[in-house]
């Protein structure tokens, strides 16, 4: 006699766990992770602005403060000035630091592409690294708005305060910034804002350990 086989109940195999959505990319992820170009080189531009205004190398340290030996490195291309310098030369040449952008960027289809957008340079304290500008705006007749984005490197920043007519915004995209205007001090981070207008001293600097990146507007391009 055979016997009864007793079957027992299997349970139910448990469904799957939910499968969780891809995380989407925050905004603005796509222009953080673009690299900016190699800057172009000023030196050569400076010393054509120096020319064209008559001044000699000496004419123009006085000018700015700073050695004759100095104006001679920055127009070889030997060392970089840091960004209050370099404010200073191009004003005392009648001229813009947008002014030393490359020349052939016209941007006539108005468009510039991620990774195309020409840079300079300024140095920072001693030879640390500074600030990098990434021109979003070309330089023309008729333009009424100056857009970089200021690419600080840690520790980097304006290294001196500068004033000059107009009005700016800012937007930090990335990292943080401590900014100076007039006697007050903010501390700045990812998705804040500022606005002021540009005759008050202004200075700022990167405190942190990581490069901070600064949409930056001035109007009118006199900076």
């Amino acid at each position: 006699m055979k016997k009864p086989v007793i079957k027992v109940p299997v349970a139910p195999a448990a469904p799957p766990p939910p499968r969780r959505p891809a995380s989407r990319p925050r905004p603005g992820a796509a222009l953080l992770a673009a690299p900016a170009p190699p800057p172009v080189a000023i030196g050569a531009r400076l010393r054509h602005a120096r020319l064209v205004k008559g001044l000699l190398m000496k004419d123009l340290a006085a000018q700015v403060g700073v050695s004759i030996s100095l104006i001679s490195k920055y127009e070889n291309d030997k060392l970089l000035p840091p960004l209050t310098v370099l404010h200073a030369l191009v004003t005392a040449l009648g001229t813009h630091i947008g002014a030393l952008f490359d020349a052939n960027w016209s941007g006539a289809d108005h468009v510039a592409r991620a990774g195309e957008r020409p840079c300079i340079a300024a140095g920072g304290d001693g030879d640390a690294a500074g600030v990098t500008l990434e021109r979003l705006i070309p330089a023309g007749r008729g333009h009424l708005l100056q857009g970089n984005i200021h690419i600080v490197a840690p520790g980097g920043g304006s290294m001196g305060p500068m004033q000059h007519e107009g009005d700016e915004v800012g937007y930090v995209l990335e990292g943080r910034l401590v900014l100076s205007i007039g006697e007050v001090s903010h501390t700045l981070a990812q998705g804040d804002s500022f606005a002021f207008p540009s005759n008050l001293p202004h200075t700022y600097r990167n405190p942190g350990r990581t490069v901070a990146r600064v949409l930056w507007i001035n109007t009118p391009p006199t900076f």
